[in-house]
């Protein structure tokens, strides 16, 4: 039976296996162990038959693994993500976060599109092919806390090549491996203005503001075009992969028209070619009377590759301070610095990869950018710099990953199940010399 019928039979299998994994809900709610234990169980169906779960460094669970082939087969490590995030708002989605509901062809879900969906990618390949596999497997699924798991454990990531699992295709029918991922600093800055609140009444105009101080430094953040603007930091790249069209991201986004879209370059530059900053969140003691002493912001500063992460973070304190009006006080408190990552599509695993995709989908394959940092990419390949790391997934744009009203197109879980099928079958043959 043709690759293609043997996965369109198992898709009613990977849609009630996604429903179960769904359902689960966040990472951290009682019983999330069960989550792992549940990728436990599958992949040991499937012949890793080591496979076991690991404590990670951050409280998490990790599920590794292998399933050996003959002595000269290359090693492909499958990775994913089994963690999701808790629903602040259920009021936003459409539909439970927690239940797969189907909507108008697509799967909803919290976490549908994203770890979740990639593992079902994977279990579903690993199913279509049977004993079909001429390739050495490992499979690592877990979260951030992998980043700190694999100096302490190198050779369970040793591999000649990762499928590494990310938001995934440039859009419905359009494949696409992702080469950049942009760092992240982020930070709490505080301002004082006063040692204590004064009524507004009496000390207005000539007592300092301290909201009005950190509102007039966020702004520097930024120029009129909203270009963001950190004294020492270029803010003039230019994205050489995918393009993102201006119409589809302020769908994608849910910009309203009327409202411009940030950044003097294309959207693809602003998106994985230039230094972002977004004001995640402002605290200020509330009182309708009182002349605010102190406020703070919660700022966070995406870091395209590149530029080096703590450069830039040493970049955003200083602006802070400099650009700070009236002589008020500034203290910074950092969260985190995460580096950027950068891979090239050279490899003999990107080139396999390029070849299912054009027999899968009929159109070549694309590059494309992901926001949102991957510490696991760069720790992997500080430990392993000779394993080649292909990162790919069953989402795209429209899939609103991690955000609300989530949702799956079930022909990209089956293509995309195609082509790492298709990878893993020849990757034996066209994989590293």
């Amino acid at each position: 039976m043709p690759l293609r019928d043997r996965i369109a039979g198992l898709m009613p299998r990977a849609r009630d296996d996604l429903s179960e994994l769904v359902a689960f809900g966040p990472d951290h709610a009682p019983g999330s162990r069960n989550t792992a234990r549940w990728v436990l169980n599958r992949f040991l169906e499937l012949g890793f038959r080591d496979s076991r779960v690991e404590d990670l460094p951050d409280g998490s669970q990790a599920v590794v693994g292998s399933r050996p082939a003959g002595p000269d087969a290359p090693t492909v490590l499958l990775h994913a993500d089994h963690a999701v995030a808790a629903v602040p708002d259920d009021a936003v989605w459409r539909t439970p976060p927690f239940r797969l509901t189907e909507v108008h062809g697509r799967w909803y879900g919290r976490g549908a599109a994203g770890g979740r969906g990639n593992i079902l990618m994977h279990l579903t390949a690993l199913r279509a092919l049977g004993e079909d596999l001429p390739v050495h497997l490992k499979v690592v699924v877990g979260g951030a806390g992998l980043a700190k798991f694999v100096p302490e454990h190198p050779d369970l990531f040793r591999a000649d090549a990762v499928l590494v699992g990310v938001d995934g295709n440039a859009g419905v029918g359009r494949p696409a491996v992702t080469v950049s991922l942009r760092g992240v600093v982020e930070l709490v800055v505080s301002v004082r203005a006063l040692a204590e609140g004064r009524r507004a009444g009496a000390f207005s105009g000539a007592a300092p503001d301290a909201l009005a101080a950190l509102v007039s430094m966020l702004a520097s953040l930024r120029d009129a075009r909203g270009e963001t603007t950190v004294h020492g930091l270029p803010h003039n790249q230019v994205w050489l992969g995918e393009p993102y069209p201006a119409d589809r991201f302020r769908l994608d986004a849910a910009v309203p028209e009327g409202v411009d879209l940030l950044g003097d370059g294309l959207v693809a530059d602003a998106l994985w070619a230039r230094p972002a900053l977004t004001v995640l969140g402002i605290d200020c003691p509330a009182d309708d009377t009182a002349i605010a002493p102190a406020a703070t912001a919660h700022l966070a500063l995406h870091v395209p590759p590149g530029l080096d992460a703590e450069l830039a973070h040493t970049a955003l304190v200083d602006h802070l301070h400099d650009v700070a009006p009236w002589g008020v006080r500034v203290t910074t408190r950092t969260r985190r610095v995460d580096r950027p990552y950068r891979s090239t599509v050279d490899g003999s695993a990107h080139r396999t990869v390029a070849a299912a995709m054009r027999e899968v989908y009929g159109t070549p394959m694309t590059t494309s950018g992901q926001g949102d940092p991957l510490p696991l990419c760069t720790t992997l390949t500080a430990v392993h710099p000779d394993a080649e790391l292909v990162l790919l997934g069953v989402g795209e744009p429209s899939s609103r990953v991690h955000a609300p009203n989530e949702s799956l197109d079930p022909g990209e879980l089956a293509a995309m199940s195609q082509v790492e099928a298709r990878f893993l079958q020849r990757f034996a043959r066209d994989g590293p010399r």
